[in-house]
């Protein structure tokens, strides 16, 4: 059986990632892609179905982890009655795919296993293994080869290659696990060594440029540090989460895909970037986003491949048991054909921030701007599936209106600063309507509330986003009371937010998940907004702690087991405890400037 959720920690090398448990098991790793099928697959399966264990053979007293400083290189320590040992782990940034783990004697002397288990196809094909010439051995399926090459004495036993050895204090056994495609040449050996050198050097000289934000550093550059891991560096894309089908409810269906990139990050990703001095980055996000949309507004998606792929078509893998039993197990994402308005609200408000920021719009940029604001003139009224992908048939949800709006209000600023008076009239005309008619169908007077969808009496935490996005001031009466409408029938244990009410949620799902933990840290930029300041930073702190003991948080979290629920580690939820840390520490925060309509900046044409 797999570890919990919480008791994993993420390698990765900007292409793809891994997941490392506290007993020294790799139980999932997708090569060379993030959306590749996996070679290690017993995350959501059994032993069987692929994982690389290295841990002591004898009784543990204590386990511990850390990631070295500034770095996505983690250190496993494993304390027994005969001794103490660390398994170093990390994956090599730059050409080539190679995973390394060294194991280093601290004192006495232990006794060590190891298992290794490669099963390509999310599990399903046993390879063909053989020794090389060099002693590494080789596992190929398919197109599909890994070479592992080691000091260590291994041998083939049941289809798997395992080993036994001892280590003491001093000593260093080193394991290379490497990628290639089985028709070419087998990849190179790599010195692990000068490896862990330069992986730690990359990983420093990156993270060493995120300025002080309070009390809340380390938390910061550690979610900075998983946004970077995240990040599919060949394109600037990044993706959700490493994982698939980590369960919202233990034992549930509602198990997804989230090793694509989803454009309603956009904005938030971009502003955390950006206020963290991140500007490489913001922009190669930037202009995977453009990339991505590029074509016809009409077809433009929710989600994406790392390289801008469209076609996610979403099916099952029936011989995976699921994490703890949650069935389905899911390849690619449904949603990808859904209709959700509030996507083409992103993308505007995400162009708009990063032409704030001095990032500004190019050629291609400031031709999709019109395309995107008369494609969305003619569909803003129509119903849609809205942000939590609803699969029980569009409605008019609030938040799209509001996202709606949020494209033609960036627009009209937008047109305005360039001199374009007549555009600007134009846009802040359709905003103004669609303002109208959200303030008119979607606030219910009884609740004194907004509502999820027209007409309806059910709350729903994307409200939380109608003062962050500037659609009403924080001191207006009716973001008050959304704000104590939501307190009062989504928040648990003053603590976690539910996304929308559970009693039959009318999403075309079975009713049973945790609490999205983005919604958590937008009710905090909330309090903030309302100078509730105490009550925002009481309520961080102990969002804080609820990150595993590596600083990494998943999707959801579950209040009543104390479990981290869905997939993981998942980049909305850093995204949103660096924009909560950088609004508590900052008197100019994000939460306040993403509303605040300096002009924007441009530059030339062709600097795409």
């Amino acid at each position: 059986m797999a570890l919990k959720i919480e008791d994993y920690a993420m390698i990765g090398d900007c292409k793809t990632a891994a997941l490392v448990g506290r007993n020294g098991s790799i139980d999932w790793l997708c090569w060379p892609r993030f959306d590749s099928a996996a070679c290690f697959a017993a995350l959501l399966g059994e032993c069987e179905n692929g994982r690389w264990l290295i841990a002591p053979k004898e009784e543990l007293i204590a386990v511990s982890r850390r990631y070295r400083s500034g770095t996505l290189v983690l250190e496993t320590e494993f304390q027994t009655k005969s001794g103490r040992a660390t398994l170093v782990d990390f994956m090599t940034p730059g050409d080539g795919a190679h995973l390394v783990r060294i194991l280093i004697g601290q004192q006495g002397r232990v006794d060590f296993r190891t298992e290794f288990v490669v099963r390509f196809d999310y599990g399903a094909t046993v390879p063909w293994v053989n020794r090389l010439d060099d002693g590494g051995i080789s596992a190929i399926a398919g197109p599909e080869r890994v070479v592992l090459r080691t000091p260590a004495t291994l041998y083939g036993e049941d289809l798997k290659t395992v080993g036994e050895f001892a280590i003491e204090a001093g000593q260093s056994i080193p394991f290379v696990l490497s990628y290639g495609a089985s028709f070419q040449k087998q990849p190179p050996a790599v010195d692990a060594f000068d490896a862990l050198e330069r992986t730690q050097a990359f990983w420093r000289e990156w993270s060493d440029r995120c300025p002080e934000v309070g009390p809340w550093t380390e938390a910061v550059k550690r979610s900075l540090i998983t946004l970077k891991g995240l990040t599919f560096a060949p394109t600037g894309g990044i993706v959700a989460a490493p994982t698939t089908s980590l369960p919202e409810l233990i034992g549930g269906v509602r198990n997804w895909d989230y090793r694509y990139c989803w454009l309603r990050d956009a904005t938030f990703t971009l502003l955390a970037l950006m206020y963290l001095g991140y500007y490489d980055e913001a922009r190669a996000w930037r202009e995977w986003l453009i990339r991505a949309v590029a074509g016809s507004p009409e077809q433009v998606q929710i989600v994406y491949g790392v390289g801008g792929e469209r076609w996610l078509p979403e099916r099952t893998v029936p011989w995976l048991a699921g994490y703890e039993n949650s069935r389905p197990v899911r390849i690619g994402n449904g949603a990808y054909d859904q209709l959700q308005l509030d996507v083409l609200g992103e993308v505007a408000d995400a162009l708009f921030q990063a032409g704030k920021a001095g990032i500004g719009l190019t050629e291609r940029g400031r031709a999709l701007r019109p395309l995107i604001l008369e494609h969305l003139a003619k569909v803003w009224r129509d119903p849609d599936e809205g942000i939590w992908e609803v699969r029980g048939g569009p409605q008019h949800f609030v938040h799209s209106k509001v996202m709606a709006w949020v494209a033609f209000d960036r627009a009209a600023h937008g047109f305005a600063a360039e001199g374009s008076s007549e555009a600007a009239r134009h846009w802040r005309a359709v905003a103004d309507e669609i303002h109208a008619d959200v303030c008119e169908h979607g606030f219910d007077a009884d609740l004194d509330s907004f509502v999820q969808t027209f007409g309806s009496k059910r709350l729903d935490a994307s409200l939380l986003l109608i003062p962050l996005v500037g659609f009403l001031p924080p001191s207006d009466s009716r973001v008050r009371g959304t704000l104590r409408a939501i307190e009062e029938k989504l928040l648990v244990g003053r603590e976690f937010v539910l996304r929308y009410e559970p009693d039959n949620p009318g999403d075309g799902l079975p009713a049973g998940e945790g609490a999205f933990l983005a919604c958590s840290f937008w009710l905090v930029d909330n309090y903030i907004l309302q100078g509730r300041y105490a009550e925002a930073r009481k309520l961080f702190d102990r969002l804080l702690s609820r990150c595993n003991d590596v600083g990494l948080l998943a999707e959801e979290f579950d209040p009543i087991s104390g479990r981290m629920l869905g997939n993981f580690p998942q980049a909305y939820s850093h995204v949103g405890l660096i924009n909560c840390a950088l609004n508590l520490s900052r008197k100019a925060c994000p939460a306040e400037e993403r509303v605040e309509m300096r002009p924007p900046v441009t530059v030339a044409a062709g600097q795409m």
